[in-house]
């Protein structure tokens, strides 16, 4: 039994000439098909978790009461947090092959569900006053364990998922390949298709369009004449779909035999048929670019900001009382300096800050504060360098114009001209300004002399937007105040 290695040469007649013997891989195929990944995956999560509910039971029980508890409960309460869970993770996508080969995202997506899952148990619990039927210890320690669990056998999966693709280990059908007049758009998928188990028993290649159809016509006879009576039990064509036409009436010339035909998109057009999509109606809708963060993403971040802003107002407000009277008794001029700035999407919000000058700069042409600036009120100087100005912000990430962690904002003369300067700097705006963030974390604080200084800051926002995490976000958080105690740039 031959398959076709990666195409080298094809002769008159459109046919692929270069073979390999299978005997080659003979042994080594896992009894497992590519597209099998998905619900293999998805069982096994729903095996890790039943597991670890069980056995958290039993061990609970034993350590506090030195018996073995009845497992129903546990059955019970493991079928309940899998259905969430594996659902949960499935509309996200998470179980597909390429995304169980990201193992970042898989363990960020497993902490987030796993975390959510169980706090809409604890509401339901709550509001039906059913806490009596459920052992809090046992779910304390099903929670740690089964989250340890999730993890660890998701680095198993992705470093078997991965084994497989590069040793070709995937079970597959045999299939019969057929691609479009030569370019580099079909030069890796007769590779990629052995990568994933598919045996490629030949290759044929239609002819470009031209005056003569006979030529066509010729190859689709013989992908007929050899498919019929041998073990082929699929056809991949692999095409742009332009023109829409030629790859019907070739469809319609397969129908002969009974088997599927199933169309790669290959050039522009696929990168279309990659995006997700749904149904409008009778129309389909395909998502050329998709929000930063999921719905239930956005309301992660959205109630972490509103937990610890309220908390840090609630405990900071005696040393918030103090400098606002310690404002008024230094200088004239209101405690709180307001200024527009450019938030999310682009609209402007005003902020909150204390004021640390002699001046309340906002318009068109704004000097940003220098070194031992002599408008620096006497305390202000103080002000600036401990960051303590920035605190009022806290109201801004409770209004909802901010967020803790983001891009900081700039003044909107100074968002007018970096605009200008700096290539990518509107993308910025694709998140919620922060009171703190990736870049000044990095010591990129203070006034921006220099276009070098801008887009540094730049590069560092914008890789902050485009791996955002809750995770990132605490560490931000965490690394902020070392980087306060430094004091780097803050003037």
């Amino acid at each position: 039994m031959n398959f076709v290695k990666q195409p080298e040469a094809l002769d008159r007649t459109g046919i692929s000439a270069g073979v390999l013997t299978e005997r080659q891989y003979a042994g080594r195929k896992w009894p497992i098909h590519y597209d099998s990944v998905e619900p293999f995956a998805i069982a096994a999560d729903v095996a890790t978790i039943t597991l670890s509910s069980v056995l958290s039971g039993l061990l609970y029980h034993l350590q506090d009461q030195g018996t073995v508890n009845d497992i129903s409960k546990s059955l019970g309460l493991a079928i309940l947090v899998s259905a969430l869970f594996t659902s949960l993770m499935k509309i996200r996508g998470m179980y597909k092959p390429a995304e169980l080969l990201v193992l970042r995202r898989q363990i960020h997506a497993t902490c987030l569900t796993w975390i959510t899952v169980f706090l809409l148990l604890a509401g339901v619990i709550f509001a039906l006053k059913i806490g009596s039927e459920i052992s809090r210890g046992t779910s304390i320690v099903f929670a740690m364990l089964g989250l340890i669990a999730l993890t660890a056998h998701r680095r198993i999966i992705e470093y078997l998922l991965a084994k497989g693709l590069a040793e070709k280990r995937f079970s597959g059908r045999n299939i019969v390949l057929i691609t479009d007049h030569a370019s580099k758009d079909n030069a890796g998928l007769a590779q990629a298709l052995t990568d994933t188990g598919f045996r490629v028993k030949r290759q044929f290649l239609l002819p470009a369009p031209g005056p003569n159809p006979d030529n066509r016509q010729r190859v689709v006879r013989s992908v007929i004449d050899y498919v019929r009576g041998s073990d082929v039990e699929e056809i991949v064509v692999g095409a742009s779909p332009d023109p829409l036409a030629d790859l019907r009436t070739l469809a319609a010339e397969l129908r002969v035999l009974p088997f599927p035909v199933s169309f790669v998109p290959l050039g522009m057009a696929s990168e279309i048929f990659n995006r997700p999509r749904r149904d409008l109606g009778n129309a389909i809708c395909v998502e050329l670019q998709r929000g930063l963060l999921t719905p239930l993403e956005h309301a992660a971040k959205r109630g972490m900001d509103l937990v610890l802003a309220g908390l840090a107002l609630t405990v900071l407000l005696p040393l918030l009382v103090i400098v606002a009277i310690a404002i008024r008794l230094d200088s004239r001029g209101p405690v709180l300096f307001r200024q527009q700035r450019c938030g999310f999407n682009g609209k402007s919000f005003q902020i909150y800050k204390f004021r640390t000058m002699t001046v309340l700069e906002d318009g068109p042409s704004i000097v940003q504060a220098q070194f031992r600036d002599k408008r620096f009120t006497r305390l202000g100087t103080l002000l600036r360098r401990t960051s303590i100005d920035e605190l009022p912000q806290l109201l801004n990430v409770l209004n909802g114009t901010m967020s803790l962690v983001g891009p900081r904002p700039h003044a909107m003369a100074h968002d007018n001209e970096f605009d200008k300067i700096v290539r990518n700097y509107a993308f910025r705006r694709r998140v919620k300004p922060g009171l703190t963030g990736w870049a000044q974390v990095h010591g990129c604080r203070g006034p921006t002399p220099t276009q070098a200084s801008i887009e540094e800051r730049v590069q560092f926002d914008l890789w902050y937007i485009d791996n955002w995490s809750l995770s990132l976000d605490l560490a931000i958080l965490f690394w902020t105040p070392i980087e306060l105690i430094r004091g780097h740039n803050a003037y």
